[in-house]
């Protein structure tokens, strides 16, 4: 078996696997014991990553072989703060030391500042100005590449239709949910939903056989959907042409065909977008490299030229009313400036000057920037804190379990870190294979 073919059968097996998976997954969560039918009973169970606890540590991915998109965006990343073009000195000594040396600048012009950063408008062709590059995903299923969220699409479509040939049921279902909006996916699964219950529920009735293609709700919620045509003919339904009309017909027999049929209809049933996962871009930085504030356009729910929209319209409303804003009026305010968000970066302050940076999920919990600290630490074990930009000090579970959202510590935030109880006596903080992502300044 040559090395193309083997690479082929590994990612039908991937699609073949994705199905097993979705259909334990139903079976445990309607308390039904074991792992139900295969889906095709010649497909090998492909292991997918367990789910995170809230007490799974976060692990950074491993990026040992990064593919030339991969390097590209890396090489972005390094090149976005600009300053000195002589080498860096990346021994840790010499890390340590500058961070001392910046540490001890900003105390002396007491330009430290602990307060919610809101980030300022920016000009999206002057990358060097954001604070991060963009947000990056990762998807196992597919690679272990990191790509922005438009490239992922774009591949996952890729990796799918490669495979449409050998497995035109099972891919159909997946290209269906990963390749069409959500406004076209619900009624075609509905309306394809219905032509094969028909066809099962009344065998012998030629009505439920045919399906005419210039019909309304064929072209209005089938035709336009990738992979619905597919799905159909992995059914067994064919294209002909009678009376210079074109329609799909289902000549096949019932008896012979059901349990395909079965197989598909509950295939086209379970079936969801193929996940990706939010990588938390971990980034190390030193005192001067945090005066950068600026969010790119990708952690904003709106457009960068809805929300100048918005400002300036608000801005002279103000101005037209030239009054004071109540308490409610401030909150309201906040709650709007919070919802405007997506993405959340998150910078954890050490007392060595050092700052640690990662990418969230407004709605992921602060217990994940825990998890993400706890990770990077040198003394994995040791007890700490996170204080807020308000002095609020979080080190219990009830604040763990809100979300960032909810505890408004977006869109950018900088916490400072602490240690708790019999680590205090602790003097160092990170590992040193975190010291090293230390970018040039």
């Amino acid at each position: 078996m040559d090395k193309k073919t083997s690479k082929a059968e590994e990612k039908l097996n991937k699609i073949k696997g994705f199905f097993t998976k979705k259909k334990a997954e139903a079976k445990f969560k309607l308390g039904v014991a074991g792992p139900g039918r295969k889906l095709n009973d010649d497909s090998p169970t492909v292991s997918q990553p367990a789910k995170k606890t809230a007490k799974d540590a976060y692990v950074p991915p491993k990026r040992d072989h990064l593919t030339d998109e991969a390097k590209r965006a890396a090489a972005a990343a390094m090149s976005r703060f600009q300053g000195k073009t002589e080498d860096f000195d990346f021994s840790l000594q010499a890390i340590r030391a500058q961070a001392r040396k910046e540490l001890e600048a900003e105390r002396a012009a007491a330009k430290e500042s602990t307060s919610v950063e809101v980030a300022k408008e920016v000009d999206p062709d002057q990358a060097s100005q954001f604070a991060v590059q963009g947000v990056f995903f990762r998807c196992p299923f597919i690679s272990e590449e990191i790509l922005p969220k438009k490239e992922w699409k774009v591949k996952i479509k890729e990796f799918l239709y490669e495979q449409l040939e050998q497995e035109r049921g099972l891919t159909s279902c997946l290209i269906i949910h990963n390749c069409n909006t959500k406004e076209k996916i619900e009624p075609c699964v509905e309306t394809l939903i219905r032509y094969i219950e028909n066809i099962i529920n009344h065998p012998d009735e030629e009505k439920y056989r045919k399906i005419r293609m210039s019909n309304r709700i064929y072209q209005e919620k089938v035709e336009s959907v990738e992979g619905a045509f597919d799905f159909l003919t992995s059914i067994g339904f064919e294209e002909q042409t009678i009376d210079d009309e074109k329609f799909l017909i289902f000549a096949k027999d019932v008896a012979e065909n059901l349990e395909n049929m079965n197989t598909l209809l509950e295939a086209l049933k379970c079936s969801e977008p193929i996940p990706i996962e939010l990588d938390r871009n971990l980034q190390v930085l030193l005192p001067s490299q945090v005066r950068v504030t600026a969010l790119p356009p990708e952690f904003f729910r709106v457009t960068v030229e809805e929300l100048k929209r918005e400002q300036q319209a608000r801005a002279e409303a103000l101005e037209r009313s030239q009054i004071l804003m109540t308490k409610t009026m401030r909150e309201k305010e906040e709650q709007r400036v919070i919802n405007r968000y997506n993405f959340a970066l998150i910078r954890v302050r050490f007392p060595d000057g050092v700052y640690l940076q990662g990418t969230f999920h407004v709605f992921e919990k602060l217990e994940d920037v825990f998890e993400m600290v706890k990770s990077a630490l040198k003394t994995s074990e040791a007890e700490f804190s996170l204080v807020s930009p308000t002095g609020h000090k979080f080190n219990g579970s009830e604040d763990r379990e809100k979300s960032l959202h909810d505890l408004k510590l977006i869109p950018n935030t900088v916490l400072n870190f602490a240690y708790e109880g019999e680590s205090k006596s602790l003097k160092e903080y990170l590992k040193e294979e975190m010291l090293v992502l230390i970018q040039q300044v």
